[in-house]
């Protein structure tokens, strides 16, 4: 049976996808960028508008990384915005599960269901470092282990607010004067992590709980996946590892009582449209030599060595020095903090078999295209890899803002409707229609089972 394919867009503010510098990239944090990107995205009918969160501006040496967009405008209140000039086009948030609490969550996420008409989203995320937690006044409180479990908790227990509303609780009625059921919203959860009592104040939204997603990739990051997510953000945009990704998470939903299709996984991924191939692979090449920049290129390598490498030519080759580390050059970043000795290992020998320089080494290691050519190869492509079962759909983000996908929705959304495996136009409301999720009193688990988060 042929699969449709479920679509995304991110603005993206962290890492070095966009190429904020480019002349013909716009504002960062202005409004109008939101909504362009989010209008475009709902031209092309696609299933959410995502956006990330950055809780502490990163650090490189003690200097703000500007390599990176440094800062972006809190991102449930930008959704808000984009909530009210879209009519279907989900809107999904990032937000920490470390550094907030349940209530206050679980109370925002439920107004901005209300205010979409049933279309907000949830990545539930945790913070490793004390970095961040200094914002906080947190800095180092939990070790990560108890990070995790407090995610896996703080997921617990703002679900049973949203479920300590009943359908029929608000009432309004004028011939009792009841306008709520006197126990409407009456909660208690005691737990290692929240000890909590009262009144929550919202009811639910129109599709019960906001869309929950995950990100983690770890054995324990998969298992709550399988148990609790609704949506997996993931890495893997090689069609062999993407395979083995989905087949690994789908395989583990029925011990929770699930079947596949209670569980849509979404890499990231990047388009790159062209007339021909010939001249998408060009514009290819230029856009990920912008993104990994000679100072980019060193960057990433300071970040893995634990050292100060700005004396080493990008164009040359890897250092001859081992790694620091316990030394972090690069802080509020996550992707080079662990097992940095093995990434060294790792490059040398790709450098060495490949012949690559610093910059040919990191573009090879974090740069290229996910989707490059013209409008019939780029469908073509993204349909096989739904098709066979490398993902669900695509995360699509852009390296310009806010045009970035204005080809893909142009010229390649057309190709996937006409094949049949996109749609024509939205056929329901929230963005549990879109995805074809059940509501949660629908699946027999509106609190779910919690496993820990990555």
């Amino acid at each position: 049976m042929t699969k449709q394919i479920h679509l995304a867009a991110q603005l993206p503010g962290i890492h070095n996808v966009t190429v904020w510098p480019d002349p013909r990239s716009g504002s960062q944090i202005a409004v109008d960028s939101f909504v362009h990107l989010a209008r475009t995205a709902e031209r092309g009918r696609f299933d959410f508008f995502f956006l990330a969160e950055g809780l502490r501006l990163r650090e490189h040496k003690g200097r703000l990384y500007e390599l990176d967009v440094a800062g972006r405008p809190d991102n449930l209140t930008m959704l808000s915005t984009v909530a009210a000039v879209t009519t279907h086009l989900g809107v999904a948030a990032t937000v920490n599960a470390t550094f907030n609490e349940p209530y206050e969550v679980a109370r925002r996420l439920a107004t901005l269901d209300h205010l979409s008409g049933g279309r907000a989203a949830w990545n539930v995320v945790t913070s490793f470092d004390s970095f961040t937690g200094e914002n906080f006044r947190r800095g180092g409180f939990l070790a990560e282990a108890d990070r995790y479990t407090r995610a896996a908790e703080f997921l617990a227990t703002t679900r049973e607010l949203w479920d300590s509303w009943a359908g029929p609780d608000l009432r309004a009625d004028p011939v009792s004067g009841q306008f709520v059921r006197p126990g409407a919203g009456e909660f208690v959860h005691r737990g290692t992590h929240f000890d909590i009592s009262g009144r929550f104040t919202t009811p639910p939204g129109p599709q019960g709980h906001p869309v929950i997603i995950q990100s983690g990739e770890s054995d324990a990051g998969r298992e709550f996946a399988a148990s609790d997510a609704e949506v997996v953000f993931s890495k893997y945009n090689r069609l062999d590892e993407a395979r083995a990704f989905y087949r690994d998470v789908k395989g583990r939903l029925a011990r929770y009582g699930r079947s596949p299709a209670d569980l849509r996984i979404m890499p990231t991924a990047t388009v790159v449209v062209a007339d021909t191939d010939e001249e998408a692979v060009a514009y290819a090449d230029e856009i990920t030599r912008a993104q990994v920049s000679p100072q980019t290129a060193i960057a990433h390598l300071e970040a893995v060595w634990g050292r100060d490498l700005s004396a080493y030519d990008p164009d040359g080759p890897l250092p001859e020095i081992d790694p620091e580390p316990e030394s972090l050059v690069l802080k509020g970043h996550s992707v080079f903090r662990t097992g940095r000795a093995e990434t060294a290992r790792r490059w040398r020998a790709l450098a060495g078999e490949r012949g690559l320089s610093i910059r040919e080494l990191v573009i090879a290691v974090h740069g290229g295209q996910t989707f490059v050519g013209s409008p019939h190869t780029v469908a073509g492509a993204v349909d096989h890899f739904v098709q066979t079962d490398g993902a669900d759909g695509f995360v699509f983000a852009t390296h310009l803002t806010p045009g970035g996908l204005d080809d893909f929705v142009d010229r390649v959304v057309p190709l996937l409707q006409e094949k049949g495996v996109h749609r024509p136009d939205y056929t329901g409301t929230t963005l549990r229609d879109h995805l074809g999720l059940r509501r949660p009193t629908d699946t027999g688990r509106s609190s779910g089972n919690t496993r820990e988060a990555s």
